[in-house]
């Protein structure tokens, strides 16, 4: 699976909104340069996820974005479906993710099965990661490197 770079800035994004959480909007600039992504790029970026309501803005000369909820109720799931059109990849083996047409080849494909696997172990892990994870240092949160 092959990230967009969408789906990573995205992701950046709100976890340094997620860094910044409870000290009001943080400008796109300040997270821009915090995370080395184009101010231009977020400008893109940002607007699908206040639409599906994981940040929210505020206009003026102390204003930018925040996140709509604490960290620990936004999961990497969430983000990804919101900079993705509502889904987390797209196979088209498995039809019901973006009701596109399967490949033809469901009765007979002896690779279905490990694709679903992998569809739906990649599910679990984004929805079941949240921003909150992410923001805590390594070894402190769920999320420890391999030993």
């Amino acid at each position: 699976m092959k990230l967009s770079a969408r789906e990573q800035y995205g992701l950046r994004a709100m976890i340094e909104l997620g860094r910044r959480h409870g000290q009001g909007p943080v400008s796109l600039g300040d997270v821009a340069q915090a995370q080395s992504i184009s101010l231009g790029y977020l400008e893109q970026i940002l607007p699908l996820l206040k639409e599906a309501n994981l940040v929210e803005s505020t206009r003026g000369a102390r204003g930018g974005y925040e996140l709509s909820r604490a960290p620990r109720q936004i999961t990497v799931g969430d983000v990804v479906r919101a900079l993705e059109e509502g889904y987390i990849m797209s196979l088209k083996c498995i039809p019901h993710e973006r009701n596109e047409e399967s490949c033809g080849r469901q009765g007979i494909c002896a690779a279905r099965g490990v694709w679903r696997k992998m569809h739906d172990g990649i599910v679990e892990v984004l929805d079941s990661t949240t921003l909150e994870d992410l923001i805590e240092p390594v070894g402190a949160g769920r999320l420890q490197r391999p030993a």
